[in-house]
């Protein structure tokens, strides 16, 4: 696979590389267990908008270097800003434009994300993997709130999404005792969809990112939007939205392309449009 890797101004903490319609995001602290300092989300922000408008890219992959996915937000960065009087508004206006900014980046990539779950994620960064479309994750990888031991509320849209991926009590009981959820749980439970050796991370990260970056890019993405949104939706106003993404996706050459490709008994050669 042939790419050039181009790192954000930050330096090293987040880089990233197009190759062959992937665009594969790394966070690279692992001497903070990859906790994210506001730069940090910053840049990831930046970098799934512009996966969002790049035709190029046709799926993203988003891991991390070093023993954990992600501890979270930079909780001593956190302590250490902290000021002797606060105003109305300030911390709300920080968590929209913030944590809840980079989780929608994600949610509303139009790109299918992968994530590849070597580690620990926590807090922010749990939620970002609840965020993608798809996750592989090691034997020995968790996910935790662990807002609850820092005597914080969760944010990060994590009371929005938790309860819709494994359900409203086992979203409890994660949230008021923080305590950690084992791989093979989160596989049982359906957050995640495959549990690998941490061997065979790469290669079924791989798996997954080759398949979708030679799918039909903007059907994927119609359908992902049709998914993410249907648990909001009533059935009128999902069978609405069906309709208009089917007729959206009538003028695309890979709609054309799938039903030519049926009838001339070949593989298909989807553009991504």
């Amino acid at each position: 696979m042939t790419g050039t890797t181009v790192e954000h101004s930050l330096g090293t903490t987040i880089v990233h590389a197009v190759a062959d319609g992937v665009m594969t995001i790394t966070l690279n602290r692992p001497e903070a267990a990859n906790a994210l300092r506001p730069d940090d989300r910053d840049a990831l922000i930046t970098l799934f908008e512009q996966a969002n408008v790049d035709p190029e890219v046709r799926v993203v992959v988003l891991r991390a270097n070093g023993r954990h996915f992600c501890a979270g937000a930079d909780v001593l960065r956190l302590a250490g800003g902290r000021t002797t009087e606060k105003r109305p508004l300030n911390a709300m206006r920080t968590i929209l434009g913030g944590a809840q900014k980079l989780v929608a980046s994600v949610l509303d990539c139009t790109k299918p994300v992968v994530a590849a779950v070597q580690g620990g994620a926590a807090g922010i960064g749990a939620h970002l993997v609840y965020a993608s479309d798809l996750v592989v994750a090691v034997e020995d990888a968790y996910f935790a709130e662990s807002f609850v031991k820092r005597g914080l509320v969760m944010d990060g849209g994590g009371a929005y999404m938790l309860p819709r991926r494994i359900g409203m009590q086992k979203a409890k009981e994660m949230a008021f005792f923080g305590e950690k959820l084992t791989a093979a749980e989160a596989l049982a439970i359906g957050l995640v969809n495959r549990l690998v050796p941490a061997a065979d991370l790469d290669a079924a990260v791989a798996d997954y990112a080759d398949r979708l970056a030679a799918g039909p890019t903007t059907a994927i993405g119609l359908t992902k939007r049709l998914l993410n949104d249907s648990p909001d939706t009533d059935r009128a106003g999902s069978f609405v939205a069906e309709a208009m993404a089917q007729e959206l996706q009538s003028y695309a050459h890979d709609s054309t392309e799938g039903v030519r490709s049926f009838v001339e008994k070949r593989p298909t050669d989807f553009k991504g449009w």
